[in-house]
């Protein structure tokens, strides 16, 4: 009788210390990852495309440096760019041809206003984008094209630069390269037209 009674305590004995491990028990949730798309440093890029002679033969240049802030958070390269502001200076401009460079910041951007920085905004909407520009002190919203593909994000358009108030400026720079812009005409020629390129990769 007295090895049932032992043997008795130490089954409760057993089956109460197991419940208190069981409810002592933690259960660790796996972390979520974090999703969205970034945008990966130094990868923002802005090209243009001038044009002379009437047979518009391209001019093509870059800016060196642009800043993107107000980059939101999201899935799609809509919700990250959505507000995003853009600055570029103008000093940082390009065409692998000193002299043509040299023009280009004294001449035609030194007949406008304020132009040490040009600056915008992009917003979406009803899928398609639109920078808002500022230059010569001329705000305009602009409609642009625009792709994603292998996580290149990359909008195109056309500039008229005499919207932004900058006939002064067009007639300044053929002037200056009053025989560069002649073609086979004769004529001296520098388009109000520009193309512009933006695109940033996102990882």
């Amino acid at each position: 009788m007295k090895k049932i009674a032992v043997f008795a305590f130490a089954v409760v004995l057993f089956t109460t210390s197991c419940k208190k491990e069981e409810q002592t028990e933690t259960v660790v949730e796996p972390t979520p990852e974090v999703s969205g798309l970034t945008i990966i440093t130094d990868s923002t890029k802005v090209s243009w495309t001038g044009f002379k002679t009437t047979e518009k033969v391209a001019v093509a240049g870059s800016f060196k440096s642009i800043e993107l802030k107000d980059i939101k958070t999201g899935e799609t390269p809509e919700e990250v760019l959505e507000g995003a502001a853009f600055t570029i200076p103008v000093s940082s401009l390009f065409t692998d041809n000193e002299d043509r460079d040299s023009k280009l910041k004294t001449i035609f951007f030194g007949a406008l206003k304020n132009t040490e920085l040009l600056s915008g905004i992009l917003n979406f909407r009803e899928g398609k984008c639109y920078m808002t520009l500022t230059m010569n002190d001329v705000t305009k919203e602009i409609a642009t094209e625009y792709t994603y593909e292998n996580k290149l994000f990359t909008l195109t358009s056309t500039l008229n630069l005499v919207e932004f108030g900058g006939e002064k400026a067009i007639a300044a720079i053929n002037e200056a390269c009053f025989d560069l812009h002649k073609g086979k005409d004769g004529v001296s020629k520098t388009w109000e037209l520009v193309d512009i390129k933006g695109s940033v990769l996102f990882e």
